[in-house]
């Protein structure tokens, strides 16, 4: 087995072969996994998108759970906050079918399997507020360690401009991910797991399907830089089936491959600000907006430290003008402008740092007043996401498959990296590369992932904090937002 691409859907499929004992080999460009777009939150249920259908946000809610059963460590175990401006053509009242319908989905996925209460009490998944509550909060102290919603709402009724939203404002146990903590599990997993080889400062060159005594197979040529040579040399290797998980550049590798695919691209980014003056210990804050207009969605997400990262969804901060683009009949690769190119490979223009920053501060201050002495705290986290077909508001996306022993696993969330995962290990077996015996006694998850699941957290966390500092971020991003207590 090859996999091409070594992020959060490269990596986790790696995984979860290599878990299993199947040999694989991981080819990474950069210096290091899982680098990739500002991943921040758990989509527990696809709360942040009210544009997309309900399956997409069951779906969403099922590979969250699977999620954090086999990365207990990359969570931040805290609620999200969902608010409607009045001045937004939605109404919050709508939201509310589709999180009973959540909730009684949780409900059953934990009667089927305990191990599935991953979220909390499936009573507690969410909870309504209106105006007087919120009211009524905002008297109370600030509580030290959050333990009820309560709790967790207490900072945001005293900083929200309360005469500003429509009610009710809703909390939902939506946690956050960290994008660090991944990439520092990946790291250490494959410490321990013989059966992947892993190549970083890999750049695949050439890839060509051969037939061998009637055996499908594929060649991969990489170069990788010689040190003692001062040189990149050029290696090559040979692999029965081949997954493609080169996020944004998909498309490249599939052109490689002679296959063609619908399939966009866009370039996005999220800004790292301190609030010196912050109180209390923040939920996530979400307040909806019509994307890609000035009053987009806004997005407040808390990290240790007084750190958040923010997300203004408007062409002047988290989006940008031409950033979305699609593949042609030419080619299954989007084609970004060079402008995006430049940033995704070297550093930022620092008035661009500035400039953007201080518009997705002034974006949360319209509605947390006290906000808006809130600082520049890092450079930003950006990346470009890969959306497969043609319907940008698609968020619950796995992997598609090619006749030719070649897989895509084209995520769009992190936490649809399992299921995509799970569907190549299916389709191996359905093409007789393994058989059914090697899940022999793996029922559970926990089961199924033990090099991963065993992993110490602060071992998690002490790489993750490198990998911040290496990539030039506050360790702040690194470190655990309330931590499950049962944790080793």
């Amino acid at each position: 087995m090859g996999v091409v691409g070594g992020g959060v859907a490269g990596s986790t499929v790696a995984l979860r072969l290599a878990e299993l004992g199947i040999p694989v080999t991981l080819i990474e460009e950069g210096a290091t996994l899982v680098n990739g777009p500002p991943i921040c939150h758990l989509h527990a249920g696809g709360n942040l998108y009210r544009e997309i259908s309900d399956k997409q946000c069951v779906t969403l809610l099922r590979q969250s759970i699977d999620t954090l059963r086999v990365f207990p460590h990359t969570a931040n175990i805290r609620p999200t906050v969902i608010a409607v401006p009045l001045r937004d053509s939605g109404n919050p009242d709508t939201l509310l079918p589709r999180l009973k319908l959540l909730q009684n989905v949780y409900k059953k996925l934990i009667e089927q399997d305990a191990g599935n209460a991953v979220l909390g009490d499936p009573d507690e998944y969410f909870k309504v507020y209106q105006q007087q509550d919120l009211i009524n909060l905002a008297a109370k102290n600030l509580p030290l360690m959050p333990v009820s919603l309560d709790d967790w709402m207490v900072p945001v009724a005293k900083n929200l401009n309360l005469n500003e939203f429509k009610y009710p404002i809703i909390m939902v146990q939506e946690y956050g991910l960290s994008i660090f903590r991944i990439a520092a599990t990946a790291s250490l997993a494959f410490a321990k797991l013989p059966a992947c080889k892993v190549y970083t400062n890999a750049k695949v060159t050439h890839i060509e399907k051969s037939d061998s005594e009637n055996q499908q197979a594929w060649n991969i040529s990489f170069q990788r830089f010689n040190e003692q040579l001062n040189d990149h040399q050029t290696e090559n290797i040979t692999v029965d089936y081949l997954v493609n998980a080169c996020g944004y550049r998909t498309g490249s590798l599939d052109d490689m491959a002679a296959v063609t695919r619908n399939r966009m691209v866009e370039f996005k980014a999220a800004y790292v600000t301190q609030w010196p003056t912050c109180e209390g210990v923040w939920p996530e804050v979400i307040f909806h907006g019509e994307r890609g207009t000035p009053n987009g969605m806004a997005q407040l997400t808390p990290y240790p430290d007084g750190y958040f990262q923010l997300h203004g969804m408007t062409e002047d901060i988290t989006l940008f003008k031409k950033g979305l683009v699609s593949s042609t009949k030419q080619s299954a690769q989007p084609k970004l402008e060079e402008h995006f190119i430049s940033k995704l490979k070297t550093q930022w223009k620092p008035f661009e740092v500035t400039a953007r920053t201080q518009r997705a501060i002034n974006h949360i201050a319209q509605f947390v007043p006290t906000f808006d002495d809130a600082i520049v705290g890092g450079n930003p986290l950006f990346g470009a996401q890969q959306i497969p077909g043609n319907d940008p508001t698609l968020r619950a996306a796995d992997v598609s498959f090619e006749d030719q022993r070649y897989a895509r696993s084209e995520i769009v969330k992190a936490s649809s990296a399992i299921s995509a995962a799970d569907a190549i290990l299916d389709k191996l077996v359905e093409e007789g590369l393994i058989t059914k015996d090697i899940f022999a006694g793996l029922l559970s998850r926990e089961e199924q992932f033990q090099v991963t699941h065993a992993l110490n957290t602060e071992d998690v966390v002490r790489v993750a904090e490198q990998l911040a500092k290496n990539r030039h971020f506050p360790k702040a991003l690194a470190q655990p937002v309330n931590i499950a207590k049962n944790q080793k």
